[in-house]
């Protein structure tokens, strides 16, 4: 266990890396890619920049305040306005549930405009299910993904009150 850890093991373990599943999961140490504590990866990214070599997502969540431009891998709308939180709260539960579900055999990518701010809330979210305290869960993706991720101090206060 580290110090990210609640002290309990969720899932069943299927998401250790080479789980079969659609395209199977990221490689552990590709750009943009957070390796949860079960195991499980994710991808972040920002939109405005170029697709990072490698292979595609097999789905993605894109989180903006527009409708997104189609992409030729199967996505998700989650309408988040930059720098504010998602305009759905129970809505945004649902998909980080279902993504981190994903995340046990599929390419999963969460994706804004600059890939810290609302992506790093995400993946804090999606930490908080994989089992780190919520509290800690900022922490987590900064030290893991981006050190700038979590913008907000809105941000910030909706991980803490993420619950897993």
């Amino acid at each position: 266990m580290n110090e990210f850890d609640s002290g309990s093991a969720p899932g069943t373990g299927a998401g250790r890396p080479g789980a079969a599943g659609a395209g199977g999961p990221w490689e552990a140490g590709a750009a943009g890619v957070l390796l949860l504590p079960s195991g499980r990866t994710v991808r972040g990214r920002g939109l405005r920049r170029p697709l990072p070599p490698g292979p595609s997502p097999s789905y993605a969540v894109h989180l903006l305040g527009r409708r997104p431009s189609e992409v030729p891998w199967e996505s998700r709308w989650l309408r988040w306005p930059d720098f504010w939180l998602p305009s759905n709260r129970a809505e945004a539960r649902e998909v980080f549930t279902d993504a981190w579900e994903r995340t046990a055999g599929e390419r999963v990518e969460f994706a804004c405009g600059g890939g810290r701010g609302r992506t790093g809330t995400a993946l804090a979210c999606l930490a908080v299910l994989d089992g780190v305290r919520a509290e800690r869960a900022v922490e987590f993706v900064r030290r893991h993904y981006d050190a700038h991720a979590v913008e907000t101090p809105w941000q910030k206060r909706y991980v803490r009150q993420f619950s897993g």
